[in-house]
This record gives structure tokens, C-alpha cells and sequence, in this order.
């Protein structure tokens, strides 16, 4: 329920929030995007959104959207997941 304070960071474009080792991005004002929180570089919990990717504060692994690497170390992509909004609800596919 994005009306949750627990959530409000989703509530603008750039913002994301991790939940149970998943990271949700707010893409644009009604597109998500949702990644593993763990990093296929060396499986560390450190993944984050910023600039319209997702980027692992370990060691600079890149992804996009979808979870497909940008950069060497992110050469073996993540697990991305299917976000839906229906009203104020936002479902990951899990």
C-alpha cells in the first residue's frame, strides 16, 4: 500500500525501497521496476537504484531494468520481477 510511510519513497519517480531482499524502483510516475537485492557479481546484498539502473555499491555492477548486465561485473545479469499498480497497491511477482 504506497499510502504506508514505510513506502514513501516510492511515491516519486527515483525513489526505491527494499523489501525482503527485493529492490522497487518508482521508474516514472506509473512505471516500477523490481530486482533482486543480491548482486550476481559475488552475492552480496547491496544493490540500489540510481540513475534509471540498478547499481551494486560493492563493486560497480551495472544492470538494467530488466536485470541484464551493463558493465563486466555485471555480466551475469540478476532476477527481475514482474511490478503491477492497481490504485494505491503496488504487487511484486515474486
Amino acid at each position: 500500500n504506497l499510502s504506508d510511510p514505510t513506502y514513501a519513497k516510492l511515491l516519486n519517480a527515483g525513489g526505491y525501497v527494499i523489501v525482503n531482499k527485493i529492490v522497487v524502483a518508482r521508474v516514472s510516475a506509473d512505471t516500477f521496476a523490481a530486482v533482486t537485492q543480491v548482486c550476481s557479481h559475488e552475492n552480496r546484498s547491496k544493490m540500489i537504484y540510481r540513475n534509471d539502473e540498478f547499481y551494486c555499491t560493492e563493486h560497480g555492477a551495472r544492470y538494467t531494468l530488466a536485470g541484464v548486465g551493463l558493465n563486466s561485473e555485471g555480466k551475469k545479469g540478476i532476477k527481475a520481477y514482474n511490478a503491477e499498480l492497481a490504485g494505491n497497491s503496488l504487487r511484486v511477482f515474486a
